[in-house]
């Protein structure tokens, strides 16, 4: 008999959440400290969304989306998850770049990035200041109509080179191109540029067991396996359109507002259907863009081999002459970010040493293969992508246990994400998450838009701007009884 993962549940709640991705666990667990009954659901049989993990025979632990994120990052779940989480976020301090225009190490804060501008690059300092000054100055109601590639070229005119520095990794942790708006660049980068890059030491695995045990403390029903099918919509004189529940396994249950941490245009064409919803605002969803995906190589070495910690904690990597968007996203892989996990990253588990590659990907390159190209390209990927690591770590192939590879079918597989667009939206995408409510009373939207949203940190912290309107309508329609 199957089993019924929804034995215990209530027939309503206060709020669900759908998806438990950082954003929707922060909602969860703020709403939940906050009093309000809480159902958090996940499609998937283990939480976390993209901040998740897989496990190998041999002790091995891999990493999705661990490295990096920006300061922010301690503050945010200090303050909304636990000093316990927060004191095991610590800074990477040994950025590698490797390059046909330059090869550098940095700190990746202000103070570095400024000194290897005046020096290596022989940029005015005043410029660089300004330049600075700028990004950070940046907000989303800025001039909208400013691309990033206007930006740098006017404080950086022909200097391939410097854009190279400041815009590979930003399109490394989320799908940035030169044609987004200048804004989702400022943002982004301002954040990472104030003090450094961090991970959290224990692993993706560690963390979560560490939020889900806070969920529980705060009073979070938790289902696994459990997609939600349609959310259920009433319409009355007197509170005109708002959230009635969801359906899950064929049940429905009742709740007064829902936050989806589902994909944007899944949640609104699909789970909420467009026959709900003024026809402008489906048209607008229907524009929304999904943003790229990814390929990813997990190589684990045997028991006993090392990587010297020179080698680096993140290292972007390229053969291309120069930096484009469309060779980072090619098929034919020029531009690779490898991440290194030494046992510092879990020190409490047994000592081994990972590798992770990875490369911004078309989802239409991957599609449409048949099993037998499919398969055969992921090998190919493999391959390539050691071939291309021997380079900087000569003899690794030798002290590699095993090496596979995701694709954007995997992410698309695992997360039901349209195209496995691991990056979420483009930026259109904020202004329709934001308005979901003004459509139906008692939705909320809380995923990956908009480009400055995407990330660790922007996830947490658009689950705590979105989790507080939550509360205030909960609140003020308990008072008004």
């Amino acid at each position: 008999m199957a089993k019924d993962f929804l034995k215990g549940v209530a027939d309503e709640y206060d709020v669900v959440v759908i998806g438990s991705g950082l954003a929707g666990m922060t909602s969860a667990n703020i709403l939940g400290r906050a009093g309000h009954r809480v159902l958090l659901l996940e499609q998937h049989y283990k939480l976390g969304g993209l901040a998740t993990w897989f496990l190998r025979p041999g002790g091995h632990t891999f990493d999705i989306s661990l490295h990096g994120f920006p300061h922010g990052m301690i503050k945010s779940c200090r303050r909304y998850w636990s000093r316990d989480i927060a004191d095991r976020i610590v800074q990477l301090k040994n950025i590698r770049f490797d390059n046909p225009q330059f090869s550098l190490t940095t700190t990746f804060n202000r103070e570095d990035f400024t000194r290897l501008l005046t020096t290596q690059f022989g940029i005015e300092a005043a410029t660089v200041s300004e330049f600075f000054d700028t990004a950070r100055g940046m907000n989303f109601y800025d001039d909208q109509s400013t691309t990033t590639r206007q930006l740098f070229d006017r404080f950086f005119p022909g200097r391939d080179d410097v854009v190279r520095l400041l815009m590979e990794p930003i399109t490394y942790a989320n799908g940035s191109t030169l044609e987004d708006p200048a804004i989702t660049y400022g943002i982004v980068f301002s954040n990472f540029m104030s003090k450094g890059v961090f991970i959290y030491e224990g692993g993706t695995d560690d963390l979560v067991a560490r939020m889900k045990k806070e969920l529980v403390s705060n009073g979070v029903d938790i289902r696994i396996n459990c997609p939600v099918e349609q959310i259920e919509v009433s319409d009355s004189p007197v509170q005109g359109t708002r959230v009635a529940g969801v359906r899950v396994h064929g049940r429905s249950i009742r709740c007064r507002a829902v936050v989806s941490n589902a994909n944007l245009r899944t949640t609104v064409l699909k789970m909420i259907g467009p026959e709900k919803l003024d026809r402008d605002f489906v048209e607008q969803t229907e524009a929304v863009r999904l943003n790229n995906s990814s390929t990813q190589v997990y190589m684990a070495l045997k028991p006993g081999e090392e990587i010297d910690e020179s080698s680096g904690d993140l290292f972007f990597t390229s053969t291309a002459e120069e930096f484009r968007t469309d060779l980072l996203l090619s098929r034919d892989i020029t531009s690779r970010t490898f991440s290194f996990y030494y046992p510092r990253t879990r020190p409490t588990k047994k000592e081994r040493y990972a590798i992770v590659s990875s490369t911004n990907a078309n989802w239409s390159d991957w599609a449409d293969l048949n099993p037998a190209d499919y398969e055969a390209s992921k090998q190919d990927l493999i391959e390539t992508t050691i071939e291309a690591l021997e380079k900087y770590i000569p003899g690794v192939r030798d002290k590699i246990d095993r090496a596979e590879a995701a694709t954007p079918r995997t992410f698309q597989h695992y997360t039901m994400h349209e195209s496995g667009a691991s990056f979420g939206t483009k930026f259109e995408g904020l202004a329709v998450s934001r308005a979901l409510g003004d459509q139906i009373s008692g939705m909320y939207h809380a995923g990956s838009v908009g480009i400055i949203m995407s990330g660790w940190l922007g996830a947490i912290n658009y689950g705590v701007i979105v989790s507080n309107e939550v509360d205030q309508l909960l609140v003020r329609e308990s008072s008004a009884v």
